[in-house]
């Protein structure tokens, strides 16, 4: 390959990152955290998306992993209301 070949296709490839991650971070537009308790523990968790209700709930389940022991306690985890639930736009 040319010297050529090398700049055009290292400048394609960062034209193609840059779109990438202006692709995924357009999409942001709430962020919530929030901080859930659950079998007697806290948990904290902070997520971004297009809606706040998706931001909300995205940061409900990043709180619970560390919390739950198994799939059955995500699902208790998850259907419980928030200790504290901050949103701001972004």
């Amino acid at each position: 390959m040319t010297a050529r070949g090398k700049v055009l296709s290292l400048l394609g490839l960062l034209a193609f990152t840059v779109f990438l991650l202006w692709s995924t971070l357009s999409s942001q537009r709430v962020e919530c955290s929030v901080t859930v308790e659950f079998g007697g523990r806290q948990g904290k968790g902070t997520a971004s998306a297009a809606s706040e209700q998706d931001a909300s709930r995205e940061a409900q389940t990043a709180a619970c992993g560390p919390l739950a022991a198994g799939m059955n306690d995500r699902i208790a985890c998850s259907r419980i209301p928030p200790v504290t639930r901050r949103c701001r736009p972004l």
